[in-house]
């Protein structure tokens, strides 16, 4: 199978299309995605920090290849295991059977190379929610579809045995989450060191539900019938607090760099708290609550001084707000979600009085 046509001679300087390794194109021929002796053509995609993401173009068709990276992409040394590909494609199968609007088609994966195949979803049909975020396209259903969507998927697994041994992948998670949030933010805070430490236990401990592990509006894409999951690399049979805090940690980090919509993401929020808590059956409220709101400001102060710490907060003074909001919010314990949100409300009508006053 060649990989691209030939740039036209009229075209002398237009860039030459990236060759994949044989290792990609064989996957494919393997796999009867393409025919011997097809033209595909292998562009990156971007975004990926954990993985390799190509769309490949076919005659009459398009399809997307994601290999996952031993090393990811970021300033501070971190490792991870590539079994959790073989991961993500258990945890989309798994919501598939569930959710099949919700997840890209499947359909190929090889465990060994650490690669899987999917349906090509065009962005023009599924914009990604991030992107329409940051843009100030904030719309509160989308919240709720969101927060339906994942709390469907949680209640469809908590207490299945045999997902809990299928995705006992602790060792990935820990990696993945545990270390470079919870533990990597509690170096950087003496002070807090022993509350997050606390809150990384227990975590690792508890094990209720399937867990996507990064619902984050970069890995969802707006889809016409119901949002799409991506990424799920961080399956893990696990706390379902953890993604419905991951989640709401974002829309809360966003009202602080799109001021404009601050009413209407805080709305989100909210409405994507209740959607969820609507499906979660598994549990009392008040216990699945208090650990999601436990575990936001958590994660808020995670995304600023963890491994990953999200790269649209450059000014020095929202970041500060960020620490202050969260490392008051982990001092004294908030019940509720709505507590949280009400105290970072609160601190951003605070800022923005101040603002005005400067």
């Amino acid at each position: 199978m060649s990989t691209s046509p030939v740039p036209p001679n009229d075209a002398p300087h237009a860039p030459e299309p990236p060759v994949p390794e044989p290792a990609l194109t064989d996957f494919l021929l393997a796999h009867k995605l393409a025919a011997p002796g097809e033209v595909a053509r292998w562009t990156p995609l971007a975004g990926g920090v954990s993985s390799d993401l190509w769309r490949v173009d076919l005659p009459g068709r398009s399809l997307c290849v994601k290999r996952a990276l031993a090393t990811l992409r970021f300033a501070a040394d971190w490792q991870a295991p590539v079994s959790r590909n073989a991961y993500e494609w258990a945890w989309m199968r798994f919501a598939a059977e569930h959710r099949p609007e919700s997840v890209p088609v499947l359909l190929a994966h090889d465990a060994e190379a650490g690669l899987f195949a999917m349906a090509y979803l065009p962005p023009e049909r599924y914009p990604v929610w991030k992107a329409q975020l940051l843009d100030g396209e904030v719309k509160v259903a989308t919240a709720a579809a969101v927060g339906e969507v994942l709390g469907s998927l949680h209640a469809a697994s908590a207490g299945d045995a045999a997902l809990a041994a299928e995705f006992a992948t602790d060792e990935n998670f820990h990696a993945l989450r545990i270390e470079p949030y919870l533990l990597a933010t509690a170096a950087a805070h003496p002070s807090l060191r022993d509350i997050l430490q606390g809150l990384a236990d227990r975590t690792a401990t508890t094990h209720l539900a399937l867990v996507h592990g990064d619902v984050s509006p970069k890995n969802i894409l707006v889809g016409p019938l119901q949002p799409v999951l991506l990424d799920a690399e961080c399956a893990w049979y696990g706390d379902p607090a953890f993604d419905l805090a991951f989640c709401l940690n974002h829309l809360l980090l966003k009202s602080l760099v799109v001021p404009g919509r601050r009413a209407e993401l805080l709305r989100s929020a909210r409405v994507l708290a209740e959607e969820y808590f609507r499906c979660a059956d598994w549990e009392p409220r008040a216990a699945l609550e208090a650990r999601a709101a436990s575990m936001l400001p958590a994660l808020l102060l995670a995304r600023v001084d963890g491994k990953s710490p999200v790269e649209y907060l450059t000014d020095d003074r929202r970041k500060q707000f960020v620490r202050t909001v969260a490392s008051a919010l982990l001092s004294a314990f908030a019940p509720t979600v709505e507590d949280v949100l009400d105290a970072w409300w609160a601190a951003l009508e605070e800022l923005a009085t101040e603002s005005r006053a400067v």
